[in-house]
């Protein structure tokens, strides 16, 4: 699967933003799961990290 998205600027930096149909197919929860971010090649690759979202209450 192939998904050109546009960057959104947020502060000084920049967003990119996952549609519910990327989480879904990398079964990611964003209330509780984290993903992990790895560069190859000049190549982003996102993955669901073993770590989870540490709850604020």
């Amino acid at each position: 699967m192939t998904v050109d998205r546009k960057l959104m600027r947020n502060g000084n930096g920049w967003v990119l933003s996952i549609n519910s149909t990327i989480l879904g197919f990398l079964d990611v929860n964003p209330e509780t799961d984290m993903i992990r971010y790895t560069m190859e090649n000049e190549k982003l690759i996102i993955t669901k990290s073993d770590k989870k979202v540490k709850s604020l209450v």
